[in-house]
């Protein structure tokens, strides 16, 4: 992600890397300085602010919605849960991992997980159970792994912070070290044909809400960046930059050469309304082509049941709002089928 007052001296700047290809001593130099460049550009605004230092614990509305930011409010546990329930993968990677409590919680369960995270700050917090297994990362760049090296990458509430023009390269760059499997959730709206759609509500600015609404389902975005809901400050709320529709985040994964798995996501939205998530999680599933379908049946009821009861997801009920939601949009026949 390039930083607004840095984006119209990027085409200078990449085409002095161009130039510099042949001398890869000193590319190599000013790759290292950009990093760093970007460490300090983003940690204003990914640092400690970000994650909820120094800020009333009851202010939402503040630079991000972390009140307080731990295992247990950053959802962790399910989300870890659903990549090991589903997935028959072994080495895994959590892009913008935050503190790395997903990593944590994936090593609990057996899986060799890693993470990276734009926010120095972040990675210098890293969870006890995710110390030395995360590391700086920019997804607009090239992340620091080999091609294919991960059998799943998870990027969960991340994809959003990226300016629409950069979606692209980064969801190109997920297709690069996946072998096999991306999960995402990201912010959208408009109709799912794989369970409850999505909605503008706290993502657009209130007094343009009506305007949305009436622009009906054909209406893809993404929201221009003056009608981004925004915080206290006045920026867009928790760095939302880009928030679009179902079907325009489907054809960048598509466009990237993925596959999006519906049958996957269908069985997953109960869960994710027991969980309490549906109304902040909207999902998607995507395979890369040979990849397997993944599968209902990859853990034994007894794994399932001692993990759900370890981390604490046997004792969650779904609001019945959030049930019934699930319920209609799974009862909708798929108007399209991508897998």
């Amino acid at each position: 992600m390039v930083p607004p007052a840095l984006r119209p001296a990027a085409p200078f700047f990449r085409s002095v890397l161009r130039s510099l290809v042949r001398r890869p001593r000193t590319r190599q130099a000013i790759l290292l300085t950009t990093r760093e460049l970007n460490r300090a550009l983003y940690d204003e605004v990914y640092g400690a602010h970000y994650f909820g230092s120094g800020r009333d614990p009851l202010d939402r509305m503040g630079l991000s919605g972390y009140e307080r930011y731990d295992r247990d409010t950053s959802n962790a546990n399910a989300a870890a849960y659903l990549v090991w329930r589903w997935f028959d993968v072994r080495r895994t990677l959590d892009v913008g991992c935050a503190t790395g409590f997903v990593v944590e919680a994936l090593r609990e369960l057996g899986l060799d997980a890693e993470g990276v995270d734009v926010s120095q700050f972040a990675v210098d917090q890293a969870a006890l159970g995710a110390r030395g297994h995360i590391r700086y990362g920019d997804l607009t760049h090239r992340l620091p792994f080999p091609a294919g090296h991960f059998d799943l990458v998870s990027a969960l509430e991340t994809l959003e912070h990226l300016p629409p023009e950069a979606v692209p390269s980064a969801v190109g760059e997920l297709r690069r070290v996946t072998r096999s499997y991306v999960i995402a959730t990201i912010p959208s709206f408009g109709p799912n044909e794989n369970g409850p759609g999505g909605w503008y509500t706290i993502k657009v600015r209130d007094e343009r809400l009506a305007h949305y609404e009436s622009l009906g389902p054909g209406y893809e975005g993404p929201i221009p960046y003056d009608d981004l809901y925004r915080d206290a400050q006045g920026n867009p709320i928790e760095g939302h930059l880009t928030i679009a529709s179902f079907s325009w985040w489907t054809r960048r994964f598509e466009e990237a050469g993925f596959l999006r798995c519906g049958a996957v996501e269908r069985a997953m939205h109960p869960h994710l309304a027991r969980f309490g998530l549906t109304k902040y999680w909207n999902l998607y599933v995507f395979r890369v082509p040979g990849a397997p379908e993944p599968g209902p049946d990859v853990r034994s009821p007894e794994e399932i049941a001692h993990w759900e009861s370890n981390f604490g997801l046997d004792t969650r009920v779904a609001l019945p709002e959030d049930a019934a939601a699930v319920e209609n949009a799974l009862a909708q026949p798929r108007s399209v089928s991508r897998t």
